[in-house]
């Protein structure tokens, strides 16, 4: 534990992951970026557990210790760098121990054959695992009228349905294939596509579909988030600037994600959060 500093910690953890979320967290008051480092920590512990343990018995184990975690931070007894930073957030911002609750739920439905039927099951599994994460969020980054937990739930949507995009190939490599069943079907696209790199012109269709949907998402999220919270929620704005660019460069480079990962750099980021945040 960095020297024994649970923040020191939860920053390692946020830094090492190269995201995203990273570039919007700089521009926030102290305490509100301790809190939502402590929260992205938290979300990269349990989501790593689903990425990187392939027992699903250990790693449903291991989701389990932290749901045990989860209820001994909101006793007042944690004992993860994790729990610890989170523990001076908790009642400041307001943070519902159901959200953590129903975020490992999300990892869980990792855990295994992941396939889903249609739009309306994905849309549960996006729910837990980003509209959830958005909601939280939105409570740290400062939030004074209700619709926008609506607006963040929404954007989570949107960013969760760029990273299902993004990761196709990469996904259907580790059993996961998150477009809808039903939707394959549709555009005539097999899972042994997916796994072969097969991008012809039916699955091309498919991920502008994919793409139309996502883009949608996030026209709604913005038109959600009401003018008196706009300058408290920057930090997603600038998470929607980036990942919206993400999502534009995944189609002008015609959807080469079953053989290669999209990704802006470091430098577009940091223009685009500077952009956004001077934007107001």
């Amino acid at each position: 534990m960095s020297g024994g500093n649970p923040h020191a910690y939860c920053q390692e953890k946020a830094a090492a992951s190269g995201s995203s979320f990273y570039y919007s967290f700089q521009f926030l008051t102290p305490e509100r970026r301790r809190a939502i480092t402590a929260f992205y920590a938290f979300c990269r512990e349990v989501d790593d557990i689903a990425d990187e343990c392939h027992d699903a018995t250990v790693a449903r184990a291991k989701l389990g210790w932290w749901r045990d975690e989860v209820a001994r931070l909101y006793a007042g007894a944690p004992t993860h760098p994790v729990t610890l930073a989170l523990s001076g957030a908790v009642e400041p911002f307001r943070l519902p121990r159901e959200a953590f609750e129903q975020i490992i739920d999300g990892m869980e439905m990792d855990l295994g054959h992941v396939r889903y039927a249609d739009f309306k099951a994905l849309r549960l599994y996006c729910h837990r695992v980003a509209g959830v994460v958005g909601e939280v969020a939105a409570l740290i980054f400062g939030s004074m009228d209700h619709t926008t937990l609506k607006y963040a739930n929404r954007l989570g949507l949107a960013f969760q349905l760029t990273n299902i995009i993004r990761d196709v190939g990469e996904d259907a490599r580790r059993g996961r294939i998150y477009l809808p069943q039903d939707e394959l079907a549709e555009f005539g696209v097999s899972e042994a596509d997916l796994l072969r790199a097969q991008a012809g012109e039916n699955f091309r269709r498919l991920m502008e579909f994919q793409y139309q949907r996502a883009e949608q998402t996030y026209t709604e999220a913005l038109a959600l988030l009401p003018a008196a919270d706009r300058k408290a929620q920057r930090p997603g704005l600038i998470m929607a600037a980036i990942y919206r660019a993400l999502l534009q460069e995944i189609r002008q480079d015609g959807f080469r994600v079953l053989d290669r990962r999209t990704s802006l750099t470091p430098v577009r980021k940091l223009w685009l959060a500077w952009k956004t945040w001077a934007k107001g």
